[in-house]
């Protein structure tokens, strides 16, 4: 799952660009890459409940990438 996130923001961030080179299979590959990380079984498993959990995957893959610039 965490290499599935991985691809995910690789993917989400190359469909990011002005005119993305082979926008349709990007888009494509991110539909995919979202199916397969919503519905892996840990989900459905007690650690996986919390929202704490999603957001933790989302930072240990590089897909919180936020500044701080306060």
């Amino acid at each position: 799952m965490i290499r599935a996130q991985q691809e995910w923001h690789h993917t989400y961030r190359a469909l990011a660009v002005p005119c993305p080179r082979g926008a349709t299979e990007l888009r494509r590959r991110l539909l995919l890459l979202s199916v397969r990380i919503e519905w892996h079984p840990f989900w459905s498993t007690p650690a996986g409940w919390t929202p704490a959990v999603r957001v933790e995957l989302r930072r240990r893959t590089g897909g919180d990438r936020r500044t701080d610039a306060a």
